[in-house]
């Protein structure tokens, strides 16, 4: 299906505000090149030493990322920005007219931000992948108390989704750009590959997304 907003909305060319390497400006990224729109990206880096800009507080008030302006219309949070590039823009739907599945897309977004993000990326990734090229020694004790709970969250999410090869059947969704970029990171360590592997699913979902125009923009 394809959406045409009313009103012309879509003209004008949106502002991405975000780092590169945020899991959630990957997420944004992702929507917007699945409805072909042409954007402009402001770098913004929260983790700056000299913090958050001052500036970009005018714009996201708890100094987050990404934010998103299309014309006099600022937003923040990710699944709000998703969803308004879904309905604002020309383009495939990305989101299921079928209520239960549009609820399912909705509950597997919510369980990757509740459940997935903290320990498959600040707990797994960051510890095992990030902190040793920084020179640090990773929290082992960290690591090893977040495999149960991503293995829950994993079998979850096996659970959830509709046979493929995208979550919720043959085209691709909001669900699947928002748990992708969670995976692209968890999946740079040895512990992400053993748990992806015993989820073929998941695992064939995976292969199928990170060789995808979509994925390969988010990480250009």
């Amino acid at each position: 299906a394809v959406r045409k907003p009313a009103g012309g909305v879509s003209t004008a060319k949106p502002t991405l505000y975000g780092a590169s390497y945020s899991v959630y400006v990957r997420t944004v990224i992702m929507a917007l090149a699945a409805k072909g729109i042409d954007y402009r990206h402001e770098p913004v880096d929260i983790f700056a030493d000299a913090g958050v800009p001052q500036d970009y507080l005018a714009i996201h008030p708890f100094g987050k990322i990404p934010a998103l302006r299309h014309r006099d219309f600022t937003l923040y949070e990710t699944i709000a920005i998703t969803r308004y590039i879904d309905e604002a823009f020309d383009g495939p739907s990305l989101q299921p007219a079928a209520p239960g599945q549009r609820a399912r897309m909705t509950q597997i977004m919510c369980m990757a931000d509740a459940y997935g993000y903290r320990p498959m990326v600040w707990d797994v990734y960051v510890e095992r992948s990030s902190k040793p090229k920084r020179s640090e020694p990773p929290d082992e004790q960290r690591i090893a108390a977040a495999i149960p709970r991503v293995n829950t969250f994993l079998n979850a999410l096996n659970n959830a989704i509709a046979p493929g090869p995208w979550f919720l059947g043959t085209g691709p969704t909001l669900a699947d750009f928002h748990v992708a970029p969670m995976f692209g990171y968890f999946l740079l360590t040895p512990e992400g590959l053993d748990l992806i592997a015993q989820f073929p699913r998941l695992e064939a979902w995976w292969k199928h997304v990170a060789a995808s125009n979509l994925w390969i923009s988010a990480v250009a």
